[in-house]
């Protein structure tokens, strides 16, 4: 009798449990499961075409379609500079400077210069400046493009280039803009790089003959 009893005890004790079990379909949420998953997955966005994607390098590597002037002073002696003075060499007996060329293009300006030394044992060693000018302003002209140091001792004879946003200095009343960024990058020498102003020659006008009495 008692066994008929528990059994009937367990089969109303397991009926019970079954009743208070909710439909999988409206299972409340559980402090393991807070949301049932939804039934479709959330539409996303394409992402945006990878093409014409620019570099963070893009700003700094820009054309200058026009340069900027804030001193006409200085842009007039600056517009005379003819010579390329070479820091390294130029103290050697024998040396001798380069040329550079200031151009004027509408309204943007350019500078190219090249000094091929001539000093004794610096034979084929060179330097060049070839740019954009982006800005003059009193003792101060900024350059985009790039300046090249060729020494034969140095990494092999190898190329050095910096290249950039080139800024070129003159203090009070010189007449010679430095390179700021003359340092060599392959061996830290302070190049010396100077764009010299050269006074235009005047053209002698022909002295009339004095007439024979």
């Amino acid at each position: 009798m008692n066994r008929i009893l528990l059994c009937l005890a367990l089969v109303i004790a397991a009926g019970s449990a079954v009743a208070q079990t909710p439909p999988t379909d409206s299972q409340a949420p559980s402090s393991f499961y807070p949301a049932p998953p939804p039934l479709q997955a959330p539409q996303v966005d394409k992402g945006a075409p990878i093409g014409g994607l620019t570099s963070p390098l893009a700003d700094d590597q820009k054309t200058v379609t026009r340069t900027k002037i804030d001193s006409d002073a200085e842009a007039q002696l600056f517009a005379g500079a003819a010579k390329v003075v070479w820091g390294r060499y130029a103290k050697i007996k024998g040396a001798k400077p380069g040329a550079v060329t200031v151009t004027k293009q509408g309204a943007v300006w350019t500078v190219k210069g090249r000094i091929d030394s001539v000093a004794p044992g610096s034979e084929g060693d060179w330097a060049s400046i070839d740019g954009t000018v982006e800005s003059i302003t009193a003792n101060n002209v900024v350059v985009r493009g790039e300046a090249a140091f060729r020494v034969a001792k140095i990494d092999k004879g190898a190329t050095c280039k910096v290249a950039g946003a080139l800024h070129f200095r003159r203090s009070g009343k010189s007449q010679v803009w430095r390179l700021v960024e003359g340092d060599n990058p392959c061996d830290g020498t302070q190049e010396m790089f100077d764009l010299v102003y050269e006074k235009p020659a005047v053209e002698k006008k022909p002295v009339p003959a004095a007439k024979k009495g």
